[in-house]
């Protein structure tokens, strides 16, 4: 005879199930189906995102990865021409007949001096005496000759006569290639939030690819530039897309290591887009060596070979999308004893697109402070790089050539991510990140307080050093943003970040429009604002080794512990009792 306290006995045959008041009993005894089948489900956890990047299996999501990180390559091309393209190299006015000798040019072009402490002065580029008098001297009459000893030989500036009285053209091209970054990394940013990041990324190589031809037949400067415009704007679409795509593949302990080979797939872009250049000697052929491998990546379009990213999918919730990760969890639930498909059965009802609350973005307090410091650090870095390139230049009037101004800016690039890569994860974001613009400010500081005591080796060690650090800043300045914006807004807050370091590039083509006039008061701003962004930098929160968050509450979490938080005794033997309760 049963008591009525013990458990009820299981039998092989079907039974009612026991009322839901009382336990089950723990016999390892199969149950019938029917009583199985009419128990209460137990109450399961929603998938997180490392759930849903581990359900793609370890080895799609490496080939994923590795998809992610090839167009750097070919991105390169297009977002790092600029320098190339514009280049203007030395000329003069155009005399009839055979090559002048350089006592004939002495007698046909007047001499003028030169515009910067040291400068002594050179020949006329843009004037000319008029019928071999030296009395007077009028602007040429038959064009330019030019004496092209580095870059392309057959760029922008040398075919359509870019100097002179038109050499502002240059200036506005960069300009207009710059605010196209600026306009790509804010609207593709959010498409990339609201339409999906899959979708982004395939429009965004379409018009990239589109655009690329449209710049190559250019037949005049005005077009040329409307069309870079556009290029520039896709191509930072593309870039912008992939890596936060890269970064929602990743767990935590992986996102550094694939962030470092992403950036030093770009230097290696940057390397090979100078060899390129080197043998075809067209800017034509240049901009289409970067314009066409991109036709081949269309290929991402194509369902299953670059699927949507899993943390996306997750605030998404379509069902069309997320039926593919329901199938993968039937087909392999007798193959792994694995809750992590389990946790994929409580799916909210899908909808069409991630839903964003503005008035709780508006209040999100924490989100807004860390966007704003991290957007202020990437504005310093990226308009204080320019100082150091061309501070030899400024200061003793003797620039340095291009191939070593270009060499030295892309090997600093890539020291810079050799050294995140080996002390990020070590000493963590945010003291990196505060020692790197620490050593900003310290080799302007330096560079600008003792400039008239420094020698040449000394001024060009400090400048590699502010350069390197500037680089290093503004590349740590980007994955801190993709690491502690939410998912839900993390295309619309990193292309703003970017966004405010292209505010920052501007300063460059500026400076040129007035050659380099008042260069001094520009780095000294920069260095001032460089050291308040460090204080700015000790409000950031820490993200190594953390997931990465999802909705905005998520993303508010994301804080530094206030400075004079003080700790609490939970000791109970030293805990002295309130009387009052």
């Amino acid at each position: 005879m049963t008591s009525p306290d013990s458990p009820p006995l299981v039998s092989p045959s079907p039974c009612p199930a026991p009322p839901p008041s009382l336990p089950s009993s723990p016999m390892p005894s199969s149950p019938a189906p029917s009583s199985a089948s009419s128990l209460p489900a137990l109450p399961s956890l929603p998938p997180t995102g490392d759930v849903m990047v581990l359900a793609l299996g370890r080895k799609k999501q490496r080939v994923l990865i590795a998809l992610s990180i090839l167009p750097n390559l070919f991105l390169a091309f297009l977002l790092s021409s600029d320098p190339l393209v514009t280049l203007s190299p030395p000329h003069h006015c155009h005399l009839p007949g055979p090559p002048p000798s350089p006592e004939a040019l002495k007698a046909s072009l007047p001499w003028e001096k030169g515009g910067r402490p040291g400068d002594n002065g050179s020949l006329s580029q843009c004037r000319q005496y008029v019928n071999g008098s030296r009395s007077a001297a009028a602007e040429c009459e038959a064009g330019w000759d030019y004496n092209v000893t580095e870059g392309l030989r057959n760029n922008i500036v040398t075919e359509w006569d870019l100097v002179c009285g038109q050499y502002w053209l240059v200036p506005v091209e960069e300009v207009c290639f710059i605010l196209g970054i600026l306009t790509g990394c804010l609207s593709l940013g959010f498409a990339a939030d609201r339409l999906g990041r899959s979708k982004t990324l395939l429009t965004s190589l379409t018009l990239s690819v589109v655009f690329g031809v449209l710049v190559c037949v250019s037949p005049y400067p005005s077009i040329f530039i409307v069309m870079r415009f556009c290029l520039a704007a896709a191509s930072a679409g593309v870039y912008l897309t992939l890596y936060i795509t890269r970064l929602e593949l990743c767990e935590s302990s992986l996102r550094l290591l694939v962030t470092m080979m992403a950036g030093l797939m770009t230097v290696a872009g940057e390397l090979l887009l100078l060899a390129v250049a080197l043998g075809c000697q067209s800017w034509r052929g240049l901009l289409g060596a970067g314009a066409a491998p991109l036709t081949l990546f269309l290929c991402y379009g194509v369902p299953g070979v670059f699927p949507e990213s899993p943390r996306w999918l997750l605030l998404s919730e379509r069902s069309a999308d997320m039926s593919s990760f329901t199938e993968r969890r039937n087909s392999n639930r007798d193959m792994r004893d694995d809750e992590s498909f389990t946790e994929l059965d409580s799916e909210p009802a899908p909808s069409s697109h991630p839903h964003l609350s503005f008035h709780e973005l508006l209040y999100s307090r924490n989100i807004w402070k860390n966007l704003c410091v991290l957007g202020f650090t990437s504005f310093i870095s990226h308009g204080i790089s320019h100082c150091y390139s061309s501070f030899r230049g400024d200061v003793k009037g003797t620039a340095p050539s291009f191939y070593w101004t270009y060499l030295l800016s892309v090997c600093a690039g890539g020291g810079a991510w050799l050294l995140l890569w080996a002390t990020v994860d070590r000493y963590g974001r945010r003291g990196i990140l505060l020692l790197s613009m620490t050593m900003t400010g310290l080799a302007s500081l330096i560079l600008l307080g003792l400039m008239k005591y420094l020698s040449e080796t000394a001024i060009t060690v400090f400048s590699v050093l502010g350069l390197f650090s500037s680089q290093a800043t503004a590349s740590l300045c980007i994955l801190f943003t993709a690491e502690i914006m939410p998912t839900i807004i993390r295309g619309t807050g990193v292309g703003a970040v970017l966004s405010l370091g292209c505010v920052g590039r501007l300063t460059s083509p500026l400076m040129d429009l007035r050659n380099h006039y008042g260069y001094f008061l520009h780095h000294v701003v920069y260095s001032s604002l460089a050291l308040l962004a460090v204080l700015s930098i000790l409000l950031l929160p820490e993200s190594k080794r953390k997931p990465l968050p999802q909705t905005l509450a998520d993303g508010e979490q994301y804080r530094r512990p206030p400075l004079g938080r003080r700790r609490r005794d939970n000791v109970p033997l030293l805990a002295t009792p309130n009387p009052e309760t």
